[in-house]
């Protein structure tokens, strides 16, 4: 979320999954998939394009982090609250698996299913492996490894960069991926193909021998 404050309040701005915004100016016709603008005393608007209209402006009143959709998210991946201690003791007793533990942004927030799919591979999880059988060791490793690939991504530019008239423009870190869409193609590790299956509602993909 984007919080956007206000003399009156604080604004929540949500991008979904193809969301982005721009500035134009006042003159400036909307197009198709522009659904959103905030007008500034100078003329100089900010637009929100959204083509799958899965975004969302929502205002949060004077109180944001009470807003429903704020108050239960978990911590950000990259401060100090997200840890390896503090998420093993989460994940006791829990038989989701790991990766729909991961995309649980009460667990943790903002990690999507093309970051959890990385972070488990180069951490050696199985996704299917349930979160509480993991060992306290194990998730110490998975939380370092999520922050370095979250970091390594932001360095290099991200992995999709917009959608844009409807073209994707990949990021550099999509030139970095190891799992994420290569079903099919040989791992970089050990040369096992690369897995792909359906968990949840997301695809998972894996190396059936680098990860267990």
């Amino acid at each position: 979320y984007l919080l956007i404050n206000c003399p009156a309040g604080t604004a929540l701005i949500h991008m979904g999954m193809t969301g982005y915004l721009r500035l134009v100016t006042e003159v400036t016709l909307p197009g198709k998939h522009d659904h959103f603008d905030i007008i500034f005393k100078n003329g100089i608007v900010l637009r929100l394009n959204d083509v799958r209209r899965f975004g969302s402006v929502i205002w949060a009143g004077s109180n944001p982090q009470q807003h429903a959709l704020l108050a239960e998210l978990g911590p950000e991946p990259l401060t100090g609250k997200f840890n390896g201690v503090t998420l093993y003791q989460k994940s006791r007793g829990r038989k989701i698996t790991i990766k729909q533990f991961l995309m649980d942004h009460k667990v943790v927030a903002g990690i999507g299913n093309i970051y959890a799919n990385e972070a488990l591979f180069h951490a050696g999880i199985l996704p299917t492996t349930p979160a509480g059988q993991l060992t306290k060791t194990r998730i110490v490793k998975l939380v370092a490894v999520i922050k370095a690939v979250l970091a390594n991504s932001i360095r290099v530019g991200g992995t999709m960069l917009d959608l844009r008239d409807g073209v994707e423009k990949f990021g550099y870190f999509h030139q970095e991926l190891m799992v994420y869409r290569r079903s099919g193609l040989p791992c970089v590790r050990c040369s096992t193909l690369i897995q792909q299956d359906r968990l949840g509602k997301r695809s998972i993909y894996y190396c059936k021998k680098c990860q267990r």
